[in-house]
Parts: C-alpha cells; sequence; structure tokens
C-alpha cells in the first residue's frame, strides 16, 4: 500500500517562502508525483507535477515562482513556494500515480497572510 507524508506547510507573509515535502513509501515504481491544493469553497487543482523523466507540468498560476524537484528514485518530492501570494493559501496535497492507480497524501495547510 503506498503511503505519502507531506510536510513544510505553515504560516507566511506575501512575498515569503516555503518548502513543502512529499515522502512515498511501500511501492516502487512511481511514475508521476505532484502537488495539488484546494482553497475553501473551490475545487482541488493541479499546482505542479513530476515524472520519472523528469517532465514537469505547473499551473498558470504559480509559474515562475513554484519549482518542483523529485530524487532519482520518485520516493520523494518537493515543492519549492518563492513570491508567495495569499491568493496560494490553501490546503497542498501530495499525489502519486503507481500503475494506473492515483494516490492522495493527507493534506498540509499553508496560509499566505500578513
Amino acid at each position: 500500500q503506498l503511503e505519502l507524508a507531506e510536510s513544510g506547510g505553515g504560516l507566511v507573509q506575501p512575498g515569503g517562502s516555503l518548502r513543502l515535502s512529499c515522502a512515498a513509501s511501500g511501492i516502487i515504481g512511481i511514475s508521476v508525483m505532484g502537488w495539488y491544493r484546494q482553497a475553501p469553497g473551490k475545487e482541488r487543482e493541479l499546482v505542479a507535477t513530476i515524472t520519472r523523466g523528469r517532465s514537469t507540468i505547473y499551473a498558470d498560476s504559480v509559474k515562475g515562482r513554484f519549482t518542483i524537484s523529485g530524487d532519482n528514485a520518485l520516493n520523494m518530492v518537493w515543492l519549492q513556494m518563492n513570491s508567495l501570494k495569499p491568493e496560494d493559501t490553501a490546503v497542498y496535497y501530495c499525489y502519486a500515480r503507481w500503475t494506473s492507480n492515483g494516490y492522495w497524501g493527507r493534506g498540509t495547510q499553508v496560509t499566505v497572510s500578513s
């Protein structure tokens, strides 16, 4: 059973930075890992993903500010978030795909406020 453990959320002022981490355990051969977020009253949305081949996808709203990276085995993924804005406030969920199955972490709260 694949398990995902997120860390690194918190409260930060506008313009600040945070680094989220996600560790996968229980399964090898993950093909895609990434981050989604869900703000209150809104649907969950893609933030960024990375494949085993190191291809990345970013939401337009975070391009140039966020950077996703992963280790060689794609068991760990990080999201470096810079120039944070209040609209980045959300619960951030780690995501992993193994074969045709998708797995989610429990989420970590990111709050951007002065």
